[in-house]
């Protein structure tokens, strides 16, 4: 809840030193603390935990490869996690939050076609496409759906008021409350 409030909020807002990573080199710094973590508890497979990793790693790279020098106010990302034991599984909740420009306004700049949050998260997760063109990238979020989808991890992406959740399907909607940059939730 802590990263939602963060996310949608219209003014700069304080966030726990514990979940802000202001810069690449912490967000890395904790990602690799929390596989070890992970890791270490048992509770989660070790091949999961390296995938969960890299999964939240794009994400939060993401933030920082498309938000370079267009923060809107708080520049880095929003990153926790949180293992228990829910019944009889071990549950696992990964949640990543920026105030950057969105998916949408950052795509608008190669794909100007693009009119709302939710084509343009379709495109982000479907289409080899990237804001950062000419670079010859655009593969990091059809990676994130293809190690997703079929599994038992899902996903929660929210951009401006478009949302996506991937788990046995893919399903695109738009949400009645506006987010700044972008809100992730993913769990196992």
């Amino acid at each position: 809840m802590k990263a939602w409030d963060w996310a949608k909020s219209i003014n700069s807002s304080e966030i726990e030193d514990e979940y802000y990573c202001k810069t690449r080199d912490v967000f890395h710094g904790r990602l690799s603390t929390m596989v070890a973590v992970l890791v270490n508890s048992g509770k989660i497979p070790e091949n999961d935990a390296y995938m969960l990793a890299a999964i939240a790693g794009e994400i939060g790279n993401n933030s920082f490869d498309h938000n370079v020098g267009n923060w809107t106010d708080d520049a880095g990302v929003f990153f926790g996690y949180a293992l228990s034991a829910a019944s009889q599984k071990n549950h696992l909740t990964i949640v990543l939050a920026d105030r950057g420009r969105g998916v949408l306004e950052t795509l608008k700049r190669v794909k100007p076609e693009l009119s709302n949050d939710e084509d343009a998260l379709f495109v982000a997760f479907n289409e080899k496409i990237s804001g950062r063109a000419p670079e010859p990238r655009g593969n990091g979020l059809k990676f994130v759906k293809e190690n997703i989808k079929g599994t038992e991890k899902h996903l929660l992406f929210v951009s401006g008021n478009g949302k996506i959740e991937i788990n046995e399907v893919t399903n695109i909607t738009r949400e009645a409350e506006r987010i700044q940059g972008c809100y992730t939730v993913i769990t196992i």
